[in-house]
């Protein structure tokens, strides 16, 4: 199947022809996306459905993650997935699909992307922060990125806990997006993975939606740290607080308060630093914001209270 070009309408049907299992014909789909222009480093909402035949089972993986398809009411696949930053001006999905009368077929769809231009933010520092930390240190924060993705990894097998779009933990001004390039003392060393929302020191932090704790530690690099596990495959991280308000194995609900805003860690001035995760790739997680998540209903087994 050829790459769609870019700009491509809301709507792709995906015509599945020639496909036949045990002699019966493969269904044809319609695959449905938001963002209409998906961005690198955004998440995307994924909706299947077949204009010939029930489709009794669906999966799919985007950027070597599984996308965990739920069917809703009206036998439609909804799915959550993540474009990484690197991605350039399409990105493979693989789907694979049986219908009700038997038929399995396995198919690549390319989703455009819409190619994102990041700005570069040039700081001034002490060396103590643009050094590279020694073999100890280094050790440490390879535990603690190890650490970090066993809870990404954990996600993709917990049940969805979010049943709603989700908030900002805090309301405050961005002070530096996700994608931009950090160069420090004019050698770019990283790109900025997260946001960063101003706060002062004490400020409450605040879920932006269902979720257990994770994890409460204090890392190297972002000090005093929340991971919350939303499931579905979603985790979202908070870093340099003063005070975390939560322990591992808490529930949250949207709103719960988590943390305290801080400047613990590798910073130079307190602030939020927000993360999101599906699966192991880093998201921007304004990119959530507009994505109507409540179609996908309460989560199976879990009704809303």
């Amino acid at each position: 199947m050829p790459k769609p070009r870019r700009g491509v309408e809301l709507w792709l049907t995906v015509l599945l022809l020639g496909g036949m299992t045990a002699g019966r014909h493969a269904p044809d789909i319609e695959l449905a996306f938001l963002p209409v222009q998906p961005r690198p480093g955004s998440f995307v909402q994924l909706t299947v459905s077949s204009r010939s035949t029930l489709l009794t089972s669906l999966r799919g993986t985007l950027a070597g993650q599984p996308v965990l398809f739920e069917r809703d009411s009206l036998g439609s696949w909804l799915g959550l997935a993540g474009i990484p930053v690197s991605a350039t001006d399409s990105i493979p999905l693989t789907l694979n699909l049986e219908g009700v009368d038997g038929a399995a077929v396995d198919t690549v769809v390319y989703l455009p992307v819409h190619i994102a231009n990041f700005l570069v933010e040039k700081l001034t520092v002490a060396p103590r922060f643009s050094a590279r930390p020694d073999s100890a240190l280094a050790a440490r924060v390879q535990r603690e990125i190890a650490r970090a993705a066993e809870i990404s990894t954990a996600a993709l097998t917990t049940p969805r806990m979010w049943t709603a779009p989700f908030a900002r933990p805090r309301s405050t001004r961005i002070t530096s997006r996700y994608g931009t390039g950090r160069e420090f003392n004019g050698e770019i060393q990283s790109r900025h993975l997260g946001v960063d929302l101003a706060g002062t020191t004490g400020e409450i932090v605040r879920a932006p939606n269902n979720g257990v704790v994770a994890l409460v530690d204090r890392f190297y690099y972002g000090g005093n740290v929340v991971y919350l596990n939303h499931g579905g495959g979603l985790v979202t991280a908070y870093m340099h607080l003063s005070e975390a308000l939560v322990a591992i194995g808490d529930t949250v609900r949207q709103g719960t308060p988590i943390g305290r805003v801080g400047a613990t860690g590798r910073v130079t001035a307190a602030h939020l630093h927000w993360i999101a995760r599906y699966g192991s790739v880093t998201l921007d997680p304004l990119s959530l914001e507009g994505l109507p998540l409540e179609v996908f209903g309460a989560p199976p087994g879990r009704p809303l209270h």
